[in-house]
């Protein structure tokens, strides 16, 4: 009677193991069959992220800010106002119109002419602008935009200086200029004289009423300005006006944002807002505008 009583109690014992054996294999096993929707989710998941992340490159896109390299003395184009010590100028202004135009936030930094060219032509920077002169030397590093200012070189001398009556009389003479630009190339190529060039076209003028150089030449806009505004009658210019040129906003070769300029200056020119920028700082609007 013992033992049958042991043998019914160790066969309910061996049921309920066997009971739970079987409850813990359908739990696991329910788990399992939801699986693939949970991977299914994970895959959503992942699908978002990577929209996430598109979205958050577009808005580092739509964010930058593109480095404007630009001369810091060639008045009236860009220069440091005393009173503000501000940059201000022609074409601070007009690239500021620009950038507003096109839809881009810009940070202009200001340096010695011959870095604005090294700058553009090697990407430091995205956008350059510093009355420079489009030369077929310059294209082969630098992509520029429709032309928006002609200039052109001159030549001035000491308000006493009679000798100096045009190029031709340069021979032997020092000519001053500035470092990097197209008059210094001029001075080289279609003169006699000697050329002698400085970081700051302000330090050839100094030079020149000071007597240690014969002549300056450098462009048209910025000679006239520095010698009816700052040499105090010392300074006077001579002769014809020596080439044609034109200025350009420089871009590194193949930048994308060379036509969007393209486009927002042409706008510009044919809304009035880029005849108003000169008319401020020239005191007379372009021809045709």
């Amino acid at each position: 009677m013992l033992k049958k009583s042991m043998l019914i109690l160790l066969l309910g014992l061996f049921l309920v193991v066997l009971a739970a054996c079987g409850t813990s294999s359908e739990e696991t096993g329910g788990d399992g069959g939801e699986q693939p929707a949970d991977t299914e989710e994970t895959e959503d998941t992942g699908s978002d992220a990577e929209a996430t992340e598109d979205d958050s490159a577009a808005d580092t896109e739509d964010d930058k800010v593109y480095t404007v390299a630009t001369d810091n003395g060639y008045v009236p184009f860009e220069y440091l106002d005393e009173d503000s010590g501000e940059l201000v100028g022609f074409d601070i202004d007009l690239i500021k119109a620009l950038a507003d135009e096109v839809g881009i936030e810009i940070d202009i930094q200001a340096m010695e002419f011959s870095g604005v060219v090294a700058g553009i032509g090697s990407g430091r920077f995205d956008i350059g602008i510093a009355g420079m002169t489009i030369t077929e030397e310059r294209k082969e590093n630098i992509d520029f935009s429709q032309p928006y200012y002609d200039a052109g070189l001159i030549l001035a001398v000491r308000s006493d200086n009679d000798e100096i009556k045009s190029v031709d009389d340069l021979s032997g003479k020092t000519v001053a200029t500035r470092s990097g630009s197209t008059s210094e190339t001029y001075i080289k190529e279609k003169t006699e004289g000697t050329p002698e060039a400085f970081p700051q076209i302000t330090e050839a003028y100094q030079n020149v009423i000071a007597g240690r150089a014969d002549a300056v030449i450098y462009d048209v806009p910025n000679v006239q300005y520095y010698a009816n505004k700052e040499a105090g009658g010392e300074l006077k210019t001579v002769g014809e006006r020596l080439t044609g040129e034109q200025y350009g906003i420089a871009f590194p070769k193949g930048s994308e944002l060379r036509d969007k300029f393209d486009d927002a200056l042409t706008t510009l020119k044919d809304n009035g807002t880029f005849g108003d920028i000169y008319e401020e700082w020239f005191g007379e609007r372009p021809e045709g505008m």
